[in-house]
């Protein structure tokens, strides 16, 4: 498994739709699974789930494992997650709405799990409440060194990806990275 795929114009089109999003995350998440196990999960119906998943194999995102008996095939993430570079679908009108929709459907499953957090975080031990959270700051940047920081955050994510592997003590925990202008001045716009 790759650590992140750069998604073209074809694969954002085809991840952008709600059953093939939650089906990568479920597979992402929680391992292996076949396209029964998923619809069980996802609450649908394995004619559908089938079909989300080879489209999901057609870009690239999921993979037969080869584990399966007969016609009976077990999925897997191909990689560990994706991304892509807005600029990449400029004068795309699909491609620019597809990253609209899962912009937004990313957004709100971040808030939907931070809002799940705030609710529970009273019952968990007083270690892990202090060290999970979030926090806020404002930073004075360039688009370079935007783009410094962002893989610098990225890294630092990598390094710490499976450190806690095989501690009784460790748990697995969502990482979430936004830089977002906290102005509505866009440079260089005379207007």
């Amino acid at each position: 498994m790759t650590d992140l795929l750069r998604l073209d114009a074809q694969a954002l089109r085809v991840l952008a739709h709600p059953l093939r999003s939650r089906l990568l995350s479920e597979l992402r998440l929680h391992g292996p699974a076949t396209a029964t196990e998923l619809a069980d999960r996802l609450t649908t119906n394995t004619g559908a789930t089938s079909y989300h998943l080879r489209k999901l194999e057609s870009v690239g995102l999921v993979a037969d494992t080869d584990t399966g008996e007969g016609k009976r095939r077990v999925w897997e993430a191909s990689t560990r997650g994706h991304e892509w570079h807005p600029s990449d679908f400029e004068g795309d009108e699909e491609a620019q709405a597809s990253m609209t929709w899962l912009t937004r459907h990313y957004t709100e499953s971040m808030v939907e799990r931070a809002d799940h957090w705030y609710q529970t975080e009273r019952d968990w031990p007083a270690a892990w409440r202090d060290a999970l959270g979030s926090a806020d700051d404002g930073i004075v940047v360039t688009p370079d060194q935007a783009r410094a920081l962002a893989e610098e955050l990225r890294a630092v994510v990598r390094r710490y990806r499976d450190a806690g592997e095989g501690d009784p003590a460790a748990i697995r925990v969502r990482t979430f990275t936004y830089l977002l202008p906290m102005d509505d001045d866009i440079p260089g716009d005379p207007s």
